[in-house]
């Protein structure tokens, strides 16, 4: 008898289990397993205790996303969760307002700890993720007693919601500039600022550049196991080391997980560029079956937002029992992310599959 789906936790792309085959899963690049090399870099990593700063390799990744962000100093966090609140946390205080574009990804995916921990809300600016100068003016609270501060503007580049789809560096930059100018601190959210970076040619640094606090993730384009980095100048970044032990954050010999980081930022950034061909691939494939409609304006990086006449769920469903992991991000809506455990040939096979799926969903 075939088994129910299970956890995500369950699959990997090409995973092969007893009840599915080999699975190509598009669900999301967090689900990519540490290669053969950074296994082996793992195995190697000299450590010590992170919580009396003795541990080598993580002091090695914290410098060296400081150098790659352009910022003071950095902060190795389990999350890119932990590295969006820490960011709230040091540049605001309760009762503060925070200006974000449309479906950030604190407000809606980081279980309303901007709340629980930093007492802040938020204000949507702008419309689709992103926003301009003039909209952070439009979206800044009146500065008398009885309205909330307007403390913190954040971006979140590549943006999520908006199907990974990267900033204009003009405006990003506008924006904290307006910002500044009104006195109010600025953040970015770099989940997959190296998917923006290879995506526009800028470097990360100077994405950065205007910005007080950035946050890095390593477990998604980059393919690393685990972590994230808290980026900005060492004043807050000693401050975030604090907060991090009382939210038990603070890990031992956790420089195992740093060396997977070390190894994805010299050996997967530039791969970004695979993953991004792969996409566009999909969705101009995709693009052209009956039912099937995909904005190729927007796919930018590795994520694609496919519509349908049919309910996501029932594709999503038939493409798992055929081999393909997919999920629903709306009523009508697919999202696919490409990452370095899928290949061209699986895009290939995934398409068919898909294209089945819709085909079957429609009957």
């Amino acid at each position: 008898m075939r088994k129910t789906f299970r956890s995500k936790s369950t699959f990997a792309c090409a995973h092969r289990d007893a009840n599915f085959g080999t699975m190509i899963d598009l669900r999301s690049d967090t689900v990519t397993r540490p290669t053969a090399a950074m296994r082996a870099a793992m195995a190697a990593a000299e450590v010590g205790d992170d919580v009396f700063g003795d541990d080598p390799t993580v002091r090695a990744l914290e410098e060296e996303v400081a150098h790659i962000t352009g910022k003071g100093a950095a902060l190795f966090v389990s999350s890119g969760t932990m590295g969006n609140q820490l960011a709230l946390a040091t540049q605001t205080r309760p009762g503060d307002e925070v200006i974000v574009g449309e479906g950030a990804h604190p407000v809606f995916y980081e279980g309303g700890a901007g709340a629980a921990l930093s007492g802040v809300q938020f204000a949507t600016a702008g419309r689709g993720g992103f926003f301009t100068a003039d909209e952070v003016d439009a979206a800044l609270q009146p500065r008398v007693y009885w309205a909330p501060r307007t403390a913190l503007v954040a971006i979140e580049n590549t943006h999520n919601r908006a199907g990974g789809r990267v900033w204009s560096l003009a405006q990003a930059h506008a924006v904290a500039e307006r910002a500044r100018a009104l006195g109010l601190a600025t953040h970015i959210d770099g989940a997959r600022i190296w998917n923006a970076s290879v995506a526009s040619g800028v470097d990360v640094a100077t994405w950065c550049a205007p910005f007080d606090t950035a946050s890095v993730c390593f477990s998604k384009g980059l393919g690393a196991p685990v972590g994230s980095a808290f980026c900005g100048p060492h004043r807050l970044v000693d401050e975030a080391r604090r907060l991090r032990k009382r939210w038990g954050g603070a890990m031992r010999q956790a420089g195992i997980l740093a060396a997977g980081a070390l190894h994805a930022l010299a050996h997967h950034r530039a791969r970004l560029a695979e993953d991004h061909a792969n996409a566009r691939a999909l969705a101009e494939a995709l693009s052209r079956a009956p039912g099937v409609r995909v904005d190729l304006a927007s796919v930018e990086t590795n994520l694609v937002n496919i519509d349908l006449d049919v309910p996501a769920d029932a594709v999503a469903r038939l493409a798992r029992e055929a081999g393909v992991l997919i999920n629903p991000s709306g009523p009508r809506r697919l999202r696919a992310v490409t990452h370095l455990d899928v290949s061209r040939a699986d895009i290939d096979a995934a398409e068919a599959t898909l294209g089945e799926a819709i085909r079957r969903a429609a009957t």
